[in-house]
């Protein structure tokens, strides 16, 4: 048996429940991992909400995370039990001490980052390595605008594209979000709140707007955001924290935009096992190379629903970790 936050069904934090269930031996091709951290991110709200459906309830959330391989089952010779491992992606199962998962879904950790590290780094890092090499590659003197940069994934995402030589752009809620936004690398740190963020990039920017922004928070920000991008710019869309996703149509791209709109999914993107390997093997390297993963919340893994709703009253920077 082990110990688990299982989701009776959608809802608040008030669904969530610890209980003991059973941990079977790992399948043909799995690895049992007993989990030091596991990782909270927001689209666990948008499963616990049923904005993304589950397959069924009572559910298991959590993406991603790291720990010890514990137990192989047949036919898995890459890995070995007391391996030090972490994993992003579907299936859900993170909110529990003990999980199994494909083989091929975790990686090894390197002996110079740990295991906390690792796990706060796992979704977000895969997420941004997506956005900065593949939806729009972001190379030296390209401007970028990051939406709530002092979260777990806007500190990643600006910390990796001021190494690639990127100037960036932030939004950020509080001036001590500013201050640790800043001390990560953001060039220009915009109060969202106070301030019209469309007329700040483009005092910022010449008037030209930036070449690439990342929105994660969805509703009215969205359609903001495409006045503060230059024509033939890209907005990613990677997300909703702040409301549902407007109806876009194309004429609200051009062609007095002529603006590209990705609407990327990191789930899609480690689904490709070679991206996922590519990603992670990248992250780890930026990390050894001296990339600041920032942990703004570690909670016992009895408290899920607290972390749940840090998260989504905007009360934390960086990223948020369960302790099984």
């Amino acid at each position: 048996m082990t110990k688990a936050i299982v989701l009776a069904a959608p809802g608040g934090p008030d669904q969530f429940a610890l209980v003991e269930v059973d941990t079977p031996p790992p399948a043909p091709g799995e690895v049992q991992v007993r989990q030091t951290f596991s990782g909270v991110n927001f689209v666990d709200i948008y499963h616990r909400t049923g904005l993304y459906p589950l397959p069924g309830f009572p559910a298991v959330l959590g993406v991603d995370g790291a720990g010890v391989v514990e137990a192989v089952g047949d036919g898995v010779d890459s890995l070995a039990v007391g391996d030090r491992v972490a994993y992003a992606g579907l299936p859900t199962g993170g909110y529990i001490e003990i999980r199994n998962l494909p083989a091929e879904r975790v990686v090894a950790i390197p002996a110079t980052i740990d295991d906390r590290t690792a796990a706060a780094a796992m979704l977000r890092g895969v997420t941004a390595h997506m956005l900065l090499k593949r939806v729009h590659p972001v190379v030296a003197n390209r401007t970028v605008l990051v939406h709530a940069a002092a979260g777990g994934l806007g500190l990643i995402l600006t910390a990796w594209a001021k190494r690639l030589g990127a100037r960036v752009i932030g939004t950020v809620g509080s001036p001590a979000k500013a201050e640790l936004a800043l001390s990560h690398g953001l060039d220009h740190a915009i109060l969202y709140k106070e301030t019209d963020f469309v007329a700040d990039v483009r005092a910022l920017t010449g008037g030209k707007g930036v070449d690439v922004a990342y929105d994660g928070i969805g509703a009215d920000t969205l359609l903001k955001t495409f006045d503060a991008v230059r024509p033939l710019g890209m907005v990613a869309s990677i997300g909703q924290a702040g409301g549902s996703l407007p109806d876009i149509s194309l004429a609200e791209l051009g062609p007095s935009r002529s603006l590209s709109l990705s609407r990327p999914s990191v789930f899609a993107y480690v689904n490709d096992l070679a991206s996922y390997r590519e990603a992670t093997a990248a992250l780890f390297a930026e990390i050894a190379a001296g990339l600041d993963i920032s942990v703004g919340a570690e909670l016992p893994l009895a408290e899920a629903a607290r972390a749940h709703l840090l998260l989504e009253n905007g009360e934390t920077s960086g990223s948020i970790l369960l302790v099984p």
